[in-house]
């Protein structure tokens, strides 16, 4: 049983996850031992590092949010896929650490033997899915092992599926192909995307601009230092909302939020708080990126030919970072304009659940698809991207809800798009077809890839060279 906990651990601390992939790269390309102890190490720094820019990004985001829903007295659900995971691993711990480790072995085998050449290595993302396919098989009445070999399977496919889709977008953003996104919330990536390119059709292409051409007039040059920024656009934010709580109806609450602080001064720091993250993120990823591509060669090579490592989605804001701040504020404007709808359908009298802005979704999803916006159509396709994605996950968190079970009450739900994608189409088809009948979809879905790759990819690829 130690041993057990030990390696669910191992897999589910997503920097020691990456070292391994990257001391496996690098010992099946046999490198010497300095080569191989410097690559696992930076590897593992390099993901340290992102994740500690991540947890000052949320120290300074989260309060936003909460200083949010007190200036305009709103309360409802709040996705947070952290929450909702460790609500559904007190009930099903079990079914989710097997979903999780055997659906990372169907992932390499899926790779290994069709043309989805993805390894899912977000290790953090693989929990949560894993969470949200044992409560929505379990609420379907699935157990013991056909649950297991279900989730196992379904996990398998959605990691190589997703990153699968995003490739187009992932070229255009990175310049090349040797990255791919592992993150679950691709549907929306890729709806930002699309939503881009109908954007880049809007006036003259060749002057449309990305959200790195913006260009200042002289005097405010220094806006040019993404840092600078960054922590002047959110300091007015954090203004408004920090000024209206303060004086509010609900000042008391705000006064807890801010813990003796002066209102001013702690929206000033929380400001630069989140610029500093944002800045230690980029660090990270550049670090990350330098050392898991080479290593991830000796897997490429070795045990999946061609393979491309997944990645969290962080990865992408070097390449656009002014569209990583844009795509947050559009998909927070987003956010509330979902929130207003979610509401006038209430007044109808349908019961749809109030969901909330989630400051957290709102910056790491909306941030990415700004980037994969602009991508496609410029800094028009990053504001227009970003936005839908915004309205998008918070509709698609409310009709996630009602598949959920005894979890679908709580105050918060899963946030990223991939979640109630999954959670909802297979949510519902549990209720329509027996155990059985949806263990047999899950499997042929699982199927199809390798079964293609052995007919008709196979042919096309002979066509092709010759």
């Amino acid at each position: 049983m130690e041993a057990l906990q030990f390696i669910k651990e191992l897999l589910s601390t997503p920097a020691i996850f990456i070292g391994i992939i990257a001391l496996i790269g690098l010992l099946l390309q046999r490198k010497d031992a300095q080569t191989v102890v410097k690559g696992t190490i930076k590897s593992i720094l390099g993901f340290v590092i992102l994740n500690a820019g991540a947890a000052v990004i949320q120290q300074a985001i989260i309060p936003f949010g909460d200083l949010f829903q007190i200036s305009f007295n709103i309360h409802g659900v709040v996705p947070n896929n952290e929450a909702i995971t460790s609500l559904g691993l007190t009930q099903y711990a079990i079914e989710t650490s097997s979903i999780f480790a055997i659906g990372m072995i169907m992932n390499i085998i899926l790779a290994r033997f069709s043309k989805l050449k993805y390894i899912f290595l977000s290790g953090h993302h693989s929990l949560y899915m894993s969470c949200l396919i044992a409560i929505i098989l379990k609420s379907a009445g699935m157990e013991g092992w056909m649950l297991i070999a279900t989730g196992s399977l379904l996990l398998g496919l959605c990691m190589c599926v997703f990153p699968a889709i995003m490739q187009p977008t992932m070229r255009k953003i990175t310049g090349n192909d040797t990255l791919a996104l592992g993150h679950f919330g691709t549907c929306c990536y890729w709806l930002s995307a699309q939503i881009g390119k109908l954007m880049s059709k809007i006036g003259d292409p060749e002057k449309a601009k990305t959200t790195e051409d913006v260009n200042f007039p002289k005097s405010v040059s220094f806006l040019r230092d993404n840092s600078i920024s960054i922590s002047i656009i959110m300091f007015i934010c954090y203004f408004v909302v920090a000024i209206i709580a303060n004086f509010g109806a609900n000042s008391g609450e705000a006064a807890a939020i801010f813990k003796g602080s002066n209102w001013f001064l702690y929206a000033t720091l929380q400001s630069i708080t989140f610029a500093a993250g944002i800045y230690i993120v980029l660090a990270g990823v550049r670090m990350l990126i330098a050392e898991i591509v080479p290593a991830f060669k000796g897997i490429s090579e070795k045990v999946v030919p061609n393979a491309k490592p997944a990645l969290d989605c962080p990865t992408v804001f070097p390449f656009a970072p002014n569209a990583v701040l844009i795509g947050f504020l559009s998909s927070f404007v987003g956010g509330i304009v979902g929130l207003a709808v979610l509401a006038l359908l209430g007044q109808t009298g349908l019961a749809v659940a109030i969901i909330l802005p989630g400051a957290v979704a709102h910056f790491f999803c909306g941030a990415t698809a700004g980037v994969c916006g602009n991508a496609r159509g410029g800094l028009k396709g990053c504001i227009a991207g970003a936005f839908v994605h915004g309205i998008a996950i918070t509709l698609l968190a409310a009709a996630l809800l009602p598949v959920l079970g005894d979890l679908g009450f709580a105050n918060t739900t899963f946030a990223d798009t991939d979640f109630c994608v999954v959670g909802i189409v297979f949510g519902n088809i549990a209720k329509l077809v027996s155990s059985t009948g949806l263990f047999v979809i899950v499997i042929v879905l699982f199927l199809l890839p390798i079964a293609y790759n052995y007919t008709i990819g196979r042919k096309t690829g002979k066509k092709e060279s010759k």
